[in-house]
C-alpha cells in the first residue's frame, strides 16, 4: 500500500512534481482508502471547464463543516498550485496528507484542528505544462504554467474575481472561514543562502490584537522553529533598493493577493516563497517543513487564534472609523540579521552598462535595515450602513460571495446620505490583470438626497464581515471595487454641447450662479494660456455648473447612511 501510494515525486529523482491528472487520481485514491481520515471532492470548475478539488482531514472524523464551525474547532488551509510553475507546495501537501492518512500519531496531534487544503488550485495552468516559463528556477524538470487559461494571474485576482476560478475560491474560503492559511510559492529576485522566505500578512493591516499576536507571538515562534529543523528562514527579500544590503521592506500584500485577502476575513495568512535558485528538492522539503510549523502552532494555540479573531470580527461591528490605506513607515526600520552574498556590479557583455550580480565567494552575516512598520496613511469614519443600489451587481455578487450581509430595500424612499464625488482618478498606462487599475483617487465627501429604490441593497456593518465591505466599497481603499473599475461609467459624462449654443448660454450661468463665476475666475488665474482655447473654456464652465449638471457623473455611486 505504501508504494501504491508513493507520489511523483518520490517516485522520481526528486526533480518531478505531479500533473493534474496524476494528483487528483492519487488523491481519490487515498480518500477511498482512508474514509475516516480524508474526504475529497470537486468545489468548483475552472474557466476551461477543469474541475478543482478540495480535502479535508480531520483526527476524529468529523467532517461536517457547519459542526466544525459550530464547535469552535480551529480550521487550517493550505492552499497550493495558484502558480503551477512553483510546485513545491503541490508535491510537499501530497505527502503531508498521505502521512495522516499512515501515521496514527500524525493524525492524532491534529486534536481538534481541521486541515483544508486545494491539492492544485490554478487547474488551467497546471495542463500548460513545459520546462520553460521560468527562466530563473532550477527545477522541477517541467511544471505548469503562471497564468490561468484568461492568461490571469491568480494572485491578483481575489477581489476582482474575473475568474471563475476565484470565484470558486472566494466561496470555499467564506463557507470554512479558516483561522490561518498557508499560500504557497516560489520566489524570483535577490541571490541569497536561504532557501525559504516568507510573506506574512502585514501586521499593523491585519490590526488589533490578532496583529500584535502575529508580530510578538506566532512568528517568532515560526522563525526559530524554521532555524531549529534545519531550514533557515527570512522575510520576503523585497529589497529597499538594488540588493538586500541597503535593507529589504515586508511586501504589504493588498487584498488582491491571497494573505492580503485573508486578512479581510481577519484570517492569518502566510505565503512562503521558497528560493528559486535553490534545487527542487530543498525547496520541497523547506515548504513541507514550514506547512508543517504552521500547522504545529496552529494546533497548539487554535483556541487562542480562534478567540482573537472572533474579538477582530465582534470590534468590526463597533468600530467609530476604519483604516482603509496603509504606506510604509521609513524612518523608524528595525533590523533584521541577513545571511547574504555581496551584491557587485561589473561591465555587461550584451550592452555598455554595469550589471549587478551576487558573489557567492564573498557571503556575509550582518544586521540589515528591515522595514516591516506600516501605519495606516487613510482612515475613513464608519457609516452605518452603505447602500449599494441594484444595478451594480458586479458588486453586489462579490459581496455575498464572501458572506456579507445584504437587506434587500422593499419600498422606495428618499434619504439624507453621505456621498463621495471623484475630484480626480489616475490609471495605469498600461493593462494590468485586465483592468485599467485606478492608481490614485482624490474624493470630495458630501451630503445629498438621493432616491433608494426597492431592490437596492443595505450593508449595515453591524456584521461580523464588515472588514471586507468596507475595505471593498471604500473607493480609496488599496484594492477596493472602484479602483478595479466596477464603476467606471459614472467617470463619463453622457451629455454635450454645441460650443455657438453653449457659448451665450455660458455667459448667463455665469451670471446666475455665483459660486460658478467664482470658481471660473479662479481657474482663469490658475490657466491664462488656457483662455484661447475655446474648448478648454466652455469644458470648465459645463462641468462646473449647476443647471446643466448630471448628478451622477463623478459621484460615487455607493452611498452612506450615518
Amino acid at each position: 500500500m505504501q508504494n501504491a501510494l508513493t507520489t511523483p515525486f518520490e517516485k522520481g529523482n526528486q526533480n518531478q512534481t505531479t500533473t493534474w491528472a496524476d494528483c487528483i487520481a492519487w488523491y481519490d485514491d487515498l480518500a477511498l482508502q482512508y474514509p475516516n481520515v480524508l474526504r475529497f471532492s470537486v468545489v468548483g470548475t475552472s474557466d476551461a471547464g477543469v474541475p478543482i478539488h478540495a480535502g479535508v482531514v480531520s483526527a476524529d472524523g468529523v467532517f461536517e463543516r457547519e459542526r466544525i464551525k459550530r464547535e469552535g474547532r480551529p480550521v487550517f488551509f493550505n492552499n497550493n498550485g495558484i502558480h503551477p510553475g512553483e510546485p513545491e507546495g503541490v508535491d510537499a501537501c501530497m505527502a503531508l496528507v498521505r502521512d495522516f492518512c499512515q501515521q496514527p500519531e500524525r493524525l492524532a496531534a491534529l486534536g481538534k484542528t481541521v486541515f483544508l487544503f486545494v491539492p492544485l488550485y490554478n487547474v488551467d495552468g497546471a495542463f500548460n505544462r513545459a520546462n520553460t516559463s521560468r527562466v530563473n528556477q532550477d527545477g522541477p524538470e517541467a511544471f505548469g504554467f503562471r497564468g490561468n487559461s484568461r492568461h490571469l494571474d491568480l494572485n491578483r485576482d481575489f477581489v476582482k474575481c474575473d475568474t471563475l476560478t476565484a470565484q470558486t475560491f472566494n466561496k470555499l474560503f467564506t463557507a470554512w472561514d479558516p483561522d490561518v492559511m498557508v499560500d504557497t510559492h516560489t520566489s524570483n529576485g535577490a541571490d541569497y543562502s536561504y532557501t525559504m522566505t516568507l510573506i506574512h500578512t502585514q501586521a499593523d493591516k491585519l490590526g488589533g490584537d490578532l496583529g500584535v499576536f502575529l508580530r510578538d507571538t506566532m512568528l517568532p515562534f515560526m522563525y526559530a522553529e524554521m532555524d531549529k529543523r534545519g531550514w533557515p528562514t527570512c522575510p520576503y527579500v523585497n529589497p529597499v533598493k538594488d540588493s538586500p544590503d541597503d535593507g529589504i521592506a515586508e511586501f504589504l500584500e493588498t487584498a488582491r493577493f491571497s494573505t492580503g485577502y485573508a486578512a479581510l476575513h481577519d484570517t492569518i495568512g502566510f505565503m512562503p516563497e521558497t528560493h528559486m535558485l535553490k534545487p527542487f528538492a530543498d525547496r520541497y522539503a523547506s515548504m513541507r517543513t514550514l506547512v508543517e510549523t504552521a500547522l504545529d502552532f496552529t494546533v497548539a494555540h487554535g483556541e487562542q487564534i480562534v478567540a482573537l479573531r472572533r474579538a477582530a470580527k465582534a470590534h468590526g461591528r463597533i468600530r467609530r472609523e476604519w483604516p482603509i490605506h496603509w504606506a510604509m513607515d521609513e524612518a523608524n526600520p528595525s533590523s533584521f540579521r541577513f545571511k547574504g552574498y555581496a551584491a557587485k556590479y561589473k561591465a555587461s557583455v550584451l550592452g555598455d552598462y554595469q550589471r549587478l550580480y551576487y558573489d557567492r565567494s564573498a557571503p556575509f552575516e550582518r544586521d540589515i535595515p528591515y522595514y516591516n512598520r506600516f501605519p495606516a496613511d487613510i482612515t475613513v469614519p464608519a457609516p452605518r450602513a452603505y447602500v449599494v443600489p441594484q444595478q451594480w451587481r458586479e458588486a453586489i455578487e462579490r459581496l455575498q460571495w464572501n458572506g456579507v450581509k445584504l437587506e434587500r430595500v422593499e419600498a422606495e424612499r428618499q434619504e439624507d446620505v453621505s456621498v463621495y464625488r471623484i475630484a480626480s482618478v489616475s490609471s495605469r498606462a498600461r493593462a494590468y490583470e485586465g483592468h485599467m487599475f485606478h492608481d490614485d483617487v482624490q474624493l470630495e465627501r458630501g451630503r445629498e438626497t438621493v432616491t433608494i429604490r426597492a431592490g437596492d441593497y443595505i450593508v449595515p456593518l453591524d456584521q461580523d464581515n464588515a472588514r471586507y465591505a468596507v475595505e471593498t466599497l471604500e473607493p480609496q481603499a488599496h484594492d477596493s471595487f472602484f479602483r478595479w473599475g466596477f464603476f467606471n461609467s459614472v467617470l463619463e459624462k453622457k451629455e454635450a454641447y454645441s460650443d455657438y449654443v453653449f457659448e451665450d448660454e455660458a455667459e448667463r450661468l455665469l451670471a446666475a450662479e455665483p459660486e460658478l463665476a467664482a470658481k471660473f475666475d479662479a481657474w482663469k488665474a490658475q490657466n491664462p494660456a488656457l483662455l484661447k482655447d475655446q474648448g478648454a473654456v466652455l469644458d470648465f464652465i459645463f462641468a462646473h455648473c449647476a443647471r446643466w449638471r448630471e448628478p451622477e457623473w463623478n459621484r460615487y455611486p455607493v452611498f452612506m447612511i450615518d
